[in-house]
């Protein structure tokens, strides 16, 4: 039977108006405020990277971007608002594989996947820093683990803080147990603020965190202790503290941790083409480069949609493998 020429017709026209409307779509987007979810309270270093970017990403909308911090559950609670949220692009989560890969796995509450997320652009890779309490009796890191081992002993385990069950951070100090084969004790926390607040209090013994320039503050100050950084060498914005490869006991104990910004895997792709616009530009404003590099970020290099899609499959992977390797079990 003959297609109708009247549906025909009708058909085409309906297409036609799809596809002169994309566009347009586009360029009404952002037509308001957009939010830049933070899973993390306000004060720690996801938070300074947030307000760091926020301005210029303002600027390139041409609508205010305003941060907003929701901690707890390991950044799974804020990552779970924006799968609730319309896939319409006016919330951007600012994440890593703490939030979106690791707490899944952690988390049996956690209902969403990786997957459910898609990675718009890169920001920039934390370096890890070995903080310690500024009155644990150790200066370096296989000093530490002479410790450690005898505290143990004793039954009186050292303390590591991590910013939720199931994070980079948790997963770091049980390597460093698994690998040393010492007991050590996990103290959660909804964030870094709150697990900084207790390292400077000696509520807790260290914290394997991301490095920000406040904690060379600390240290000059005296109030905490920085044993080294888990770098294969040591890097120039961070020369004053060893590389973890300078140690006896943990030279393969190195690590770092990207973040990067993501919507929903099903916004539309027009809307994903002005936020990745809008991030890609941002990477290379002087201010946006300059503040992060102060706060002892390394300045992700742009990548292509694809490439970024590719990076965050293969990041995925590496990680659920770090989680395999020491039998993390959802609680």
């Amino acid at each position: 039977m003959p297609f109708p020429r009247h549906l025909f017709a009708s058909l085409i026209t309906a297409i036609c108006g799809l596809v002169s409307t994309a566009p347009a779509w586009a360029d009404a987007y952002p037509s308001k405020a957009v939010s830049l979810m933070v899973p993390y309270p306000a004060g720690g270093l996801s938070d300074v990277i947030a307000r760091t970017v926020n301005n210029t990403l303002s600027k390139n909308f041409g609508q205010p971007v305003i941060v907003e911090n929701l901690g707890g559950a390991s950044g799974s609670i804020a990552a779970q608002k924006v799968l609730n949220a319309p896939s319409d692009g006016q919330i951007i989560f600012q994440g890593s594989p703490n939030e979106l890969i690791l707490a899944p796995l952690a988390i049996s509450a956690v209902k969403f996947k990786s997957e459910d997320f898609r990675l718009v652009q890169m920001i920039a890779t934390a370096q890890i820093g070995f903080l310690a309490r500024k009155d644990l009796p150790v200066n370096n890191v296989d000093e530490f683990l002479d410790y450690a081992r005898k505290e143990a002993q004793a039954g009186r385990p050292i303390t590591y803080a991590s910013v939720g069950p199931g994070s980079f951070y948790h997963l770091l100090g049980e390597h460093l147990s698994k690998i040393t084969n010492i007991p050590m004790t996990h103290v959660p926390y909804k964030g870094s603020a709150p697990a900084n607040q207790d390292l400077l209090g000696s509520q807790v013994d260290i914290f394997l965190a991301p490095f920000g320039k406040s904690y060379e503050e600390l240290q000059k100050q005296g109030k905490l202790k920085v044993l080294a950084m888990l770098n294969s060498e040591r890097l120039e914005s961070v020369k004053d503290y060893p590389a973890i490869t300078e140690s006896k006991s943990l030279k393969n104990f190195t690590f770092n941790i990207w973040t990067g910004y993501f919507v929903k895997k099903d916004t539309p792709e027009p809307i994903v083409q002005v936020i990745y616009k809008a991030i890609t530009d941002s990477l290379t404003d002087p201010a946006v480069r300059s503040g992060l590099e102060a706060n002892s970020q390394l300045v992700a290099k742009p990548l292509s949609l694809q490439a970024v899609g590719k990076a965050y499959t293969d990041g995925t992977a590496q990680f659920r493998a770090i989680a395999k390797s020491i039998n993390l079990q959802p609680q």
